[in-house]
């Protein structure tokens, strides 16, 4: 398990690079537009990789498990790979491109650590 320093370093990060609350995380891995190009069902099964986020973002920091670290580690690492490490809001090249890192919870066309809630 990575020390508490790294641990929270990595918990602050996954906040950061995940956009996405909770409840609108879970409304768009369940449409049609999520899944077009997986073998799941909207509205009966997630991308596992978006499901898993859901997950995490419903825990508290003390309850996270192995697996959730590898997660979070995993798409903080997709996230800068793919926007690099400002986050600014980008359109990018290709509506497919905002819908696989929309899967992660990261709406690229918000800004990094600018959550919505529907409160």
């Amino acid at each position: 398990m990575t020390s508490s320093t790294g641990y929270d370093d990595l918990w602050s990060e996954f906040h950061r690079v995940v956009n996405m609350d909770s409840r609108e995380l879970e409304r768009w891995l369940l449409t049609e537009e999520a899944t077009e190009d997986a073998d799941f069902v909207p509205g009966e099964q997630m991308p596992p990789t978006g499901k898993d986020v859901l997950a995490i973002l419903g825990k508290r920091k003390v309850d996270l498990d192995d697996h959730d670290l590898g997660v979070m580690e995993r798409v903080v690492e997709i996230v800068h790979r793919e926007r690099g490490e400002d986050l600014e809001p980008d359109a990018g090249d290709s509506a497919q491109w905002r819908r696989f890192l929309m899967c992660l919870g990261h709406d690229p066309l918000r800004p990094a650590g600018d959550v919505r809630t529907d409160r």
